[in-house]
């Protein structure tokens, strides 16, 4: 019996040792064993904030960053610099919640879809410090557009879910645009 639960424990120790060392692809990869808690139970949050885009007045929130010559601002290939304001409500002068900040493209030739690589980093109660990343086509035609959540960072590490969001306000004008995200999250 002794000798029995001794091999055990050799193979076993082996078993752990050659787990912790296993590399793959020399030193690009090394796989370690992941311990996975049954404590930690996966939660679900949802969210509602308003994205305000305001490319004009004294300080605006994009900013072409590159695009065709002697176009429109909304012509294929046109690229913009996002750091926009999150609000508790539509209003420009409600509580700021968080910011929004990364970059879109117009990368559709036949329409008004846009290519959004976002951040969004909330600044206010439970969630400050931590982010959402969303990644996705956002076709402006379309009254509620779906994208993405994949990743985020502090609360919202391996977030995963979608947002969907609706034009609440423009203006030709100015060409500010008032956005209302709903957003998903499942996360740890």
């Amino acid at each position: 019996m002794a000798c029995f639960l001794v091999q055990i424990l050799v193979l076993l120790y082996f078993t752990v040792f050659l787990t912790f060392s296993s590399t793959t692809n020399g030193k690009f990869s090394e796989k370690s064993p992941m311990i996975i808690s049954t404590k930690r139970m996966e939660k679900m949050t949802r969210l509602r904030f308003y994205f305000h885009d305001i490319p004009s007045g004294k300080n605006p929130t994009n900013m072409r960053i590159a695009g065709p010559e002697k176009t429109t601002a909304d012509s294929f290939g046109s690229t913009f610099m996002v750091d926009s304001p999150l609000t508790e409500e539509p209003e420009p002068t409600s509580k700021l919640v968080g910011r929004a900040q990364g970059v879109y493209a117009f990368a559709s030739q036949h329409d008004a879809g846009l290519l959004m690589v976002l951040n969004f980093a909330f600044l206010e109660g439970t969630y400050n410090g931590s982010a959402l990343s969303i990644l996705g086509r956002s076709p402006m035609s379309d009254n509620v557009r779906e994208m993405p959540i994949v990743g985020g960072s502090g609360l919202f590490r391996f977030a995963r879910g979608y947002s969907l969001s609706k034009t609440v306000s423009s203006s030709q004008k100015s060409r500010n645009v008032v956005v209302e995200y709903n957003v998903t999250v499942v996360h740890f």
